[in-house]
């Protein structure tokens, strides 16, 4: 009986992973969209915070410019910190055009020695998300 069972799971297993890869996949081609001329368009001051040494302990907070270069409103639709040893400050009102906001990233600078930490930002203007990043070395307090 247990080897009947056996032999009926492992059947079932074995088709559920056949049929899963005979899936035919979608080929990307030309895009039919027109490109909205008047769309926002991001622009950022920088994309990489250096804090350097900091001392352990003393919250380091690095500020990012994000320009909106088109001719529509821009939004953040998400921000996103890598971990919880970064907050974030960002506003949730339109950029208008020719206007800029700024997303602040605060390091906690709890744990000793090197870090690289991450910040993932979605606007309306790129469906694509563009990585934010703050680095440095937290020492020993003097």
């Amino acid at each position: 009986m247990k080897n009947l069972l056996l032999i009926a799971t492992i059947f079932v297993l074995g088709f559920c992973q056949a049929t899963a890869q005979t899936m035919n996949p979608v080929v990307a081609t030309e895009s039919t969209t027109a490109v909205n001329p008047n769309a926002p368009k991001a622009k950022w001051d920088k994309t990489v915070s250096d804090f350097g040494e900091i001392e352990q302990g003393i919250p380091k907070e690095a500020e990012f410019k994000l320009f909106n270069e088109g001719k529509e409103p821009l939004l953040i639709q998400t921000a996103k910190a890598g971990c919880g040893c970064t907050n974030l400050k960002f506003s949730q009102e339109p950029v208008l055009p020719g206007k800029f906001t700024i997303v602040a990233a605060t390091y906690n600078a709890a744990a000793m020695g090197q870090f690289n930490k991450s910040i993932t930002v979605v606007t309306n203007a790129d469906p694509n998300p563009v990585v934010l990043m703050i680095k440095g070395n937290v020492i020993a307090k003097k």
